[in-house]
């Protein structure tokens, strides 16, 4: 009931994904009207401290952002949001995929922090959905070749299917790493410059930082664990650099831009679809939590 240092500590309305159909809009929204469909992007910073005007909003102490303790989430049928945190959705972009601007947007940023271009070659260490959409970010800028590695063989041919030019099946188990990075160097068939840890363990860090080419760049994505054991003394005297991201900022006009134009497609990741009853509710999140096939598990309300 808890991550990072965010902690559930009474009954909360969950859900931060999302994109809807506006039915009424405040005196002072001028760029949206009733009937207009748009994503929204979900937390609410205070825009006066020195994160927010100095743009990084993200990092703002006083951010009410959806299904974050002590604020509620999105999975309702109404919520009154800022109009400046609404972005129209292109004639041919959907409301489901602009519900996956969110986890999109994890993806973008990390790849921005870990300035990925088309000169990177990237390794993303996890294949869940963040690592899959951090995958489809990076080829959209421009990676040329991309290895991604995880646990489950299920993920790995998702991932493959939707274009990772190498996979590579890894343990839990810390006694296979050295093997593991062989592996994964081989597979990537020429330096590492980039890693992306979408999972967040200590054994998925270690890879990531041992793997990296010297002078590349390792980005912490996932929040699996609180505390990490990590070679960091190797990476350090080798010049890897180390940056983490916390959400995203300015993210949702490139992502809608990226549907739009049919660089990234985030349609296969949709894997089931639920409506709104109690009895559907409950059904979805069982299978959410079973995981198997299951990666975005989408309610039409």
């Amino acid at each position: 009931m808890r991550i990072a240092h965010f902690v559930v500590k009474e009954p909360m309305v969950i859900g931060h994904e999302c994109a809807g159909i506006i039915e009424e809009v405040g005196d002072g929204v001028k760029h949206l009207a009733v009937g207009d469909r748009v994503a929204l992007e979900p937390g609410i910073s205070c825009w006066r401290c020195r994160h927010c005007k100095g743009g990084r909003y993200n990092l703002c102490d006083d951010m009410k952002f959806f299904a974050t303790p002590p604020y509620h989430g999105s999975l309702a049928d109404q919520i009154v949001h800022p109009g400046d945190l609404c972005f129209k959705l292109p004639d041919n972009v959907s409301l489901e995929e602009g519900a996956m601007c969110e986890p999109l947007s994890v993806g973008v940023h990390a790849c921005r922090r870990a300035d990925v271009g088309a000169e990177k070659s990237v390794l993303i260490m996890g294949a869940g959905p963040i690592g899959l959409v951090t995958m489809l970010s990076a080829r959209a800028f421009g990676a040329p070749r991309i290895v991604i590695a995880d646990v489950d063989d299920h993920r790995l041919s998702v991932a493959k299917s939707l274009g990772a030019d190498a996979v590579v099946k890894v343990s839990g188990n810390t006694e296979d790493l050295a093997g593991e990075i062989e592996r994964i160097q081989a597979a990537m068939g020429g330096d590492i410059d980039v890693s992306l840890d979408c999972a967040g363990f200590s054994k998925t860090m270690s890879t990531a930082l041992e793997a990296t080419r010297p002078g590349g760049r390792v980005c912490l994505v996932g929040m699996g664990h609180n505390e990490m054991t990590v070679p960091l003394t190797s990476a350090a005297i080798r010049e890897v650099d180390v940056v983490g991201i916390f959400r995203y900022k300015d993210t949702w006009p490139l992502c809608l831009e990226f549907l739009r134009s049919g660089k990234i497609d985030v349609k296969p990741l949709i894997t089931h679809r639920f409506g709104f009853s109690q009895g559907e509710v409950e059904e979805a999140f069982e299978v959410s939590a079973r995981g198997r096939d299951a990666i975005k598990v989408m309610f039409n309300l």
